[in-house]
């Protein structure tokens, strides 16, 4: 009877050690799984040159690929993907003071220089006076939108304010009366450009790639490396330092996948600083 007792009860013990085996190599599994949201065009492709590079450390990085701003940090704050990649430090702020996500940077990636079209003009100089601007109705770029204006000398906004954190609201003079149309959200935008509505389109690179324009070639004015709006990898608030995103901004920050970005796209996505 001891003897039999004592079988069982070794039975039970290799059997919790299995489970527990089993256990720890499945958790490291999952440890090793990261699902990144981004835009598909260059968000998404650069991810996956990162995770190309990540396979020989046992990762898998999978990419869900989404085209409306709004889904990737309601994915990320769910906890239905483990990180994203299609924001910049000012969206990203804007976001958290209006739905209160828990989210933080974990590193700088790439610019998609934002770029002005027109099949009317051919820049900014040319407009007429009321002249009618397209853009997107993300208030956390209103000070972007407004960057090509200022820089060109056609509107001046208050002292003080940074251009990253300007508002339309904050400008204080207007030399051609330009009116900005804000009613749309960014992936509408190439269908007002190809309609020829207004007299002109801003556009994010990323949506004008995948409408055939060509940023440096099309656009009538285009933002350069010296843009503040560097596009950032984020996670869950208090995740930035686990090592696997470390290891991925690692990869996404390295020589391989910076050269990829300047070969890639030819000066329509720019590495970050």
């Amino acid at each position: 009877m001891k003897k039999l007792r004592l079988f069982t009860l070794l039975v039970v013990v290799f059997a919790v050690v299995l489970t527990a085996c089993g256990q720890q190599k499945e958790s490291s599994k999952e440890d090793k799984k990261i699902v990144v949201a981004a835009s598909p065009t260059p968000h998404g492709e650069v991810v996956k040159k990162a995770g190309d590079l990540l396979k020989k450390d046992g990762y898998d990085v999978e990419v869900r690929e989404v085209n409306d701003y709004k889904i990737p940090n309601k994915l990320l704050d769910k906890g239905d993907v483990d990180a994203n990649m299609f924001q910049h430090v000012p969206y990203l702020k804007a976001e958290q003071k209006s739905h209160g996500y828990q989210l933080e940077e974990v590193g700088k990636v790439l610019t998609t220089p934002m770029g002005v079209y027109s099949k009317k003009y051919k820049s900014l100089k040319d407009l007429p006076d009321g002249a009618k601007i397209y853009v997107s109705n993300n208030p956390a770029e209103e000070g972007r939108f407004l960057s090509f204006f200022v820089k060109e000398g056609l509107i001046k906004i208050k002292d003080g304010v940074k251009i990253e954190d300007a508002k339309f609201d904050d400008i204080v003079e207007n030399k051609k009366n330009i009116e900005f149309d804000n009613q749309q959200g960014a992936e509408f935008l190439p269908k007002t450009y190809n309609n020829d509505e207004g007299d002109a389109v801003i556009l994010n690179s990323n949506y004008a790639i995948d409408n055939g324009l060509k940023p440096l070639e099309d656009s009538i004015a285009v933002e350069d490396e010296s843009s503040p709006f560097a596009n950032v990898l984020v996670v869950q608030k208090g995740h930035k330092d686990d090592k696997k995103f470390q290891d991925l901004i690692k990869a996404l920050q390295s020589d391989e996948v910076r050269d990829f970005i300047t070969k890639e796209y030819n000066g329509a996505v720019i590495p970050a600083k």
